[in-house]
């Protein structure tokens, strides 16, 4: 952190800070048992009047999804957990997802993709283009308009989102109507302001970014696929909702694809959250994080009715 700058954490998330899982991704195993226990940790979401139906999609591998349908649910998104693509799964996404469908009004076809470093790039990806693949081709089964998918996550799960816009986009594959990024993990060069400077913020800092894509990359050279930030070419993507936590590692590289996807001529929603740092929407007592959930659902509500 540079000498003089002070941290001001929104004072009601403040109190949390000691409660988060050390930043630690050295062992994914105990990261993830840490995760679990944060999820499991968190109140039950209310899944009145929606249904919620575990299914496997046909791949290779097959990909194991938890679908979300609040009633009359026209549009649908593609959801992709965080965990800096080495924790997480359905169990420990369910309390977002169901937030998100409720939110939002949409199906949420939350994926549990392969995880790093057993399964490093593409697999993750792999399994996330095939969950939108089959989304748009059982759009009718699933009840949704095929011309409404959406594709988005949180973290690690929201720079899945964005190399599947890529991807769709150069494969001339399903088309995408909304990308929602919430604090994407985008770019493994680690160069902006914000990640040589947050090296001991709260549950996120620069040494925990580096093992994320340590795990997830190997050896393989980063592609734009892998590292979303390094497309040369942004132009003819999705309109994205993008939000930053002020206090991430993470922040400025999402800041500067935002401003990218301007240039490209994308249009842009980008929210940065004074006072927030990465994950803290985690904490639900919070104003500022029931502003950040009641977004994300309106963001994607509004896109979808578009």
């Amino acid at each position: 952190m540079p000498r003089n700058m002070k941290i001001q954490i929104d004072r009601e998330l403040e109190a949390f800070v000691p409660l988060f899982p050390p930043a630690d991704l050295t062992d994914p195993v105990t990261a993830r048992k840490n995760l679990a226990e944060l999820a499991a940790a968190a109140p039950a979401p209310d899944t009145t009047g929606m249904e919620i139906e575990d299914r496997t999609v046909p791949a290779d591998p097959d990909v194991a999804v938890r679908i979300y349908r609040p009633h009359q649910a026209q549009g649908a998104i593609v959801w992709l957990h965080g965990g800096g693509f080495v924790m997480g799964d359905l169990k420990t996404e369910h309390p977002w997802a169901v937030r998100v469908a409720d939110g939002s009004g949409a199906v949420v076809v939350s994926v549990g993709y392969r995880l790093a470093p057993e399964q490093r790039f593409p697999a993750a990806l792999d399994d996330a283009y095939a969950v939108l693949t089959w989304a748009a081709r059982q759009a009718a089964g699933l009840g949704i308009d095929p011309e409404r998918i959406a594709v988005g996550g949180h973290a690690a799960g929201a720079g899945l989102a964005a190399a599947v816009a890529l991807r769709a986009r150069d494969q001339q594959g399903p088309q995408i109507r909304f990308q929602l990024l919430s604090q994407p993990e985008l770019d493994d060069r680690q160069e902006t302001w914000s990640a040589r400077n947050f090296t001991d913020t709260p549950f996120m800092t620069r040494d925990k970014v580096t093992a994320s894509w340590r795990h997830y990359l190997g050896s393989t050279p980063a592609t734009p696929y892998a590292s979303p930030a390094r497309a040369g070419e942004l132009s003819g993507l999705p309109p994205a909702y993008i939000t930053t936590a002020e206090f991430d590692p993470n922040r400025d590289e999402a800041i500067d694809y935002a401003q990218r996807l301007l240039q490209a001529g994308v249009p842009v929603e980008l929210h940065q959250w004074p006072g927030t740092f990465h994950g803290s929407q985690a904490i639900l007592s919070a104003e500022v994080s029931q502003r950040q959930i009641a977004e994300l659902g309106a963001a994607l509500r509004g896109a979808l009715a578009q």
